[in-house]
């Protein structure tokens, strides 16, 4: 049954309006070897043949922004959108795209690793990039790079507010794993007593003390140049409230909770 007052209003043209395309674009980003990665891949075809971008294409008449955006990421990588996809934001410059007013909605997803990347039928590549490279030196197709930067300084901005930066992390995880996940995001550096030390804290509301990180009794495997194997944790309760690290500020250090 369709809904009250869904209906199209007597006398409405549609050439009476202006017309223009909606994409979904995909920043997915990961940890490799303690520093921040994303997943683009390369076109294959005109506007901007041969450049690098972040995944994503246009949406169907009959799907949602969220079916969209999921579909042409496994569709142009092969990789199963993350559980963390959320909408980033809009961009509808009128000459961000070549071939027509198009406006794209821009996702920023993260996950502890994005596995095995095969490039789609519309792309000739794909990879994950270290991030710090693709914004400091590749060119990016489109307004992509804009993207990009928008989605690095969200995150950096949710890892303080929320629960992000464990969304990073595997269901076991180093200390040392997590620091970077901040290190990363924020480009700073960390002392690693003060850095254990907030993250060992707990937070404290009505229901008691709950703590961030829960030991797991295990290690990881043995390091090749030797070394005590760290020890390895799982995410605790606390996160729920939020971040226990905080982003360092111009007047001082960073401090925890």
């Amino acid at each position: 049954m369709a809904k009250r007052g869904h209906l199209r209003p007597g006398g409405y043209r549609v050439s009476d309006y202006p017309t223009f395309a909606v994409t979904v674009d995909n920043v997915v980003l990961t940890m490799v070897e303690g520093r921040l990665h994303v997943l683009l891949v390369r076109r294959k075809e005109d506007p901007y043949s041969g450049c690098w971008a972040l995944p994503g294409g246009f949406k169907r008449p009959d799907e949602s922004l969220d079916q969209a955006a999921a579909r042409e990421l496994e569709e142009d990588t092969g990789v199963a959108a993350p559980a963390r996809l959320m909408q980033l934001g809009a961009y509808g410059d009128p000459d961000r795209d070549p071939r027509t007013n198009v406006v794209t909605i821009a996702y920023l997803a993260v996950t502890p690793a994005i596995g095995d990347v095969n490039a789609g039928s519309d792309a000739a590549d794909a990879r994950v990039w270290p991030v710090a490279e693709v914004l400091g030196s590749l060119e990016l197709a489109f307004d992509h790079s804009v993207i990009l930067a928008d989605a690095i300084e969200r995150a950096a901005v949710q890892i303080e507010q929320t629960d992000l930066a464990i969304a990073f992390m595997g269901p076991k995880f180093s200390l040392s794993e997590l620091q970077s996940v901040y290190e990363e995001l924020w480009s700073t550096d960390f002392d690693d007593a003060n850095f254990q030390r907030s993250i060992r804290a707990s937070s404290r509301n009505s229901n008691g003390a709950r703590a961030y990180i829960e030991s797991t009794g295990l290690h990881a495997v043995s390091r090749p140049k030797g070394g005590r194997p760290p020890e390895l944790y799982q995410a605790g309760p606390a996160w729920i409230d939020g971040s226990p690290i905080r982003r360092p500020r111009a007047s001082g250090p960073t401090e925890g909770r």
